[in-house]
């Protein structure tokens, strides 16, 4: 090992929380596809910084919108208006309108049933924040509906309308809100106890939603596909049985899109192309969406931003000119219709080239691939082997990433071509040779 990694690893080891489990590897610069270690190492990326990086490394519209910006403004704090969010607020509902979501049909341009204006955001940091705030929002929304219902004030300490449902498997981040609604002992247990009032279901089962929501229920927190949880969709008939449930009991219908959303399933959202009667209330965003600059957004429907105020939420940094301009960048670039069109072939290409392994190792692999789009995931028949083929498969110049307990996850950058395609397949299938004769 060179000096300059070895020094980077040992001032790490030192001063910075040992939180993450990393292998001995300092990156030091990208572009497009790859990315380079401290000893010139080159790896094909195909983690994109865990489903971020949607135009790749270093990218030069990015580097520009960067340093002209930055040389302009970036911060004001909430207290001011400036330029770019609100251009990048006006972006993501117009492009919702055109692309389909939030209840609205794809090329429709009309509201919702019973919505004049459409649809608000608010900027956050990440998706943590961004799932945060729409747990809170959730919240009000519940209590001013009770209030409503019972004729008492919302604030009355009688209030029972505050009941949150997620899901098993389901990662939706790591502060004290978002953690209780990420059902993992690994995760949550050395923290608790955590916010009351969650209740946990199994993603896909109709019989449990008439036992989970109920008119106790505020919010339901759902990611139409689960990442880290490993992959697995959910069910269009249980979406909408669930959007059903929701409405009969005046919940309000969160979906976490942090790392399906903004074009990586070939549309907008996830759940673009789904009936409108599988639309959620809320959606939240944020890994791609400045492709590596830290932001977050909710999206919500007219009908839920209508209970929130001035000082109902806040943040110091979200939303900042930098990240906003940024933001609008990206999302101008990523919905255009040829750069869509380009996902929608690639990821064909990969599922394509993925599906022929189950049939090549069915001793290893689970036979069906997981996901949609650029969010895909091969399954294994035993747990220990993800993180042994992201092993294997690193020192072979491949960068892949685990989700779950029994999954290996693909979210390349969404700029990634068939000859890309085809140089991970290889190093996987070379991979799995390897474990096979193991």
């Amino acid at each position: 090992m060179s000096p300059l990694p070895e020094a980077v690893l040992d001032r790490t080891e030192r001063y910075i929380l040992p939180v993450y489990a990393r292998p001995p590897v300092v990156m030091s610069h990208g572009k497009g596809m790859y990315i380079w270690d401290t000893d010139g190492r080159e790896y094909l990326d195909f983690s994109a910084g865990i489903a971020v990086n949607a135009l790749g490394h270093a990218d030069e519209g990015v580097a520009q919108v960067l340093a002209t910006e930055a040389q302009k403004l970036l911060h004001t704090g909430n207290v001011f208006h400036h330029q770019w969010a609100g251009k990048l607020a006006e972006l993501l509902v117009t492009l919702t309108q055109r692309e389909g979501g939030l209840g609205w049909e794809a090329g429709s341009m009309h509201p919702p049933s019973g919505q004049t204006n459409g649809a608000k955001v608010f900027f956050s940091n990440s998706g943590t924040e961004a799932n945060e705030g729409a747990l809170k929002i959730a919240r009000k929304v519940g209590k001013a509906r009770w209030a409503k219902a019972s004729g008492k004030q919302a604030d009355d300490l009688s209030c029972d309308k505050y009941e949150i449902v997620c899901f098993e498997n389901a990662f939706h981040g790591r502060s004290m809100g978002a953690l209780s609604v990420t059902p993992n002992a690994k995760y949550q247990k050395p923290f608790t106890p955590l916010i009351p009032g969650v209740k946990v279901g199994k993603l896909n089962a109709m019989e449990d939603l008439d036992k989970l929501v109920n008119e106790q229920t505020c919010a339901v927190i759902v990611e139409p596909i689960q990442g880290e949880g490993g992959i697995r969709a959910a069910d269009i008939a249980w979406l909408k049985a669930l959007r059903k449930k929701c409405d009969e009991t005046g919940a309000v219908l969160i979906y976490d899109e942090i790392q399906c959303g903004l074009f990586r399933t070939g549309a907008m959202w996830a759940h673009s192309t789904l009936p409108i009667d599988a639309h959620p209330d809320i959606v939240t965003m944020a890994k791609p969406l400045a492709n590596g600059y830290p932001i977050g957004a909710i999206l919500m429907r007219d009908d839920i931003a209508e209970t929130m105020t001035a000082g109902t939420h806040g943040t110091t940094f979200g939303g900042s000119p930098l990240a906003c301009a940024l933001g609008y960048h990206v999302l101008s670039r990523v919905s255009e219709r040829p750069f869509v069109a380009n996902v929608a072939e690639s990821s064909a290409y990969l599922h394509g080239r993925l599906s022929l392994l189950p049939n090549w190792f069915p001793e290893i692999l689970q036979p069906e691939v997981r996901g949609r789009g650029l969010i895909l995931g091969l399954g294994f028949k035993d747990q220990s082997h993800p993180a042994k083929l992201t092993e294997l498969a690193r020192e072979r110049g491949l960068l892949l990433l685990t989700a779950g307990t029994d999954a290996v996850r693909l979210v390349p950058s969404l700029v990634i071509s068939q000859a890309e395609i085809d140089q991970a397949v290889d190093v996987i299938e070379s991979c799995l040779h390897v474990m096979q004769t193991q």
